[in-house]
């Protein structure tokens, strides 16, 4: 699913996003910006997923925002790699749009189901 086609269904299902297109301008945009929750495509260009992640729970102004890290990998070892990055979640492309909506509804708190392994998977969506 593309990140135009994810955003869509987000827009659909009641959420408001903001884009950006590489690492960076996440960072950038997240300066001026505070945001209910990040999605953050592991793979971006400039800066990386990881890259961005460990730099936001770093910064005090950043850190409490919940981080759902979205990748093409689905090795065990990409998940735990994205939770020491300091990401609250993990999900795997291709994306599950029922999935990644009940991992979006427990990060912001509207359910009460905490994320597993298996329930693992922007707000700026970063791609």
């Amino acid at each position: 699913m593309s990140r135009d086609v994810i955003s869509t269904r987000l827009l659909r299902s009641g959420f408001d996003l903001v884009m950006v297109e590489d690492g960076q301008k996440a960072l950038d945009m997240l300066a001026t910006r505070s945001f209910d929750l990040i999605i953050l495509d592991m793979s971006m260009p400039v800066l990386t997923g990881w890259e961005v992640a460990a730099r936001l729970k770093a910064n005090p102004a950043t850190a409490a925002t919940p981080i759902l890290a979205l990748s093409a990998h689905a090795m065990s070892g990409d998940r735990k790699k994205a939770l020491d990055a300091g990401c609250n979640d993990f999900d795997s492309k291709p994306v599950n749009l029922p999935r990644l909506l009940g991992k979006i509804e427990a990060l912001l708190g509207k359910t009460s189901s905490p994320a597993t392994e298996e329930s693992c998977s922007s707000p700026p969506i970063s791609s």
